[in-house]
């Protein structure tokens, strides 16, 4: 069974240094937000978007730098 948060986006609360440093993300998930312990390859600084990609034990989770994609295309000047 996949654990709900696996593929959500988040934000970074607390910000995580790189390879072996733990920080926190918000994810919306079960109908409310909830904080994870987050770690990732490269820093990731406060309010960044990231993305889920494994959920290990102990709620903490792998995650990547996320970036929005606009749903409209940019209106012509």
């Amino acid at each position: 069974m996949t654990d709900p948060v696996h593929g959500k986006i988040g934000t970074v609360q607390s910000p995580i240094g790189g390879a072996g440093q733990l920080g926190e993300i918000l994810v919306s998930v079960r109908g409310g937000r909830e904080l994870y312990i987050a770690r990732a390859s490269e820093p990731i600084g406060v309010g960044a978007t990231v993305l889920v990609v494994h959920v290990n034990p102990g709620r903490i989770v792998d995650v990547v730098p996320w970036m929005d994609v606009p749903s409209e295309p940019p209106a012509d000047a």
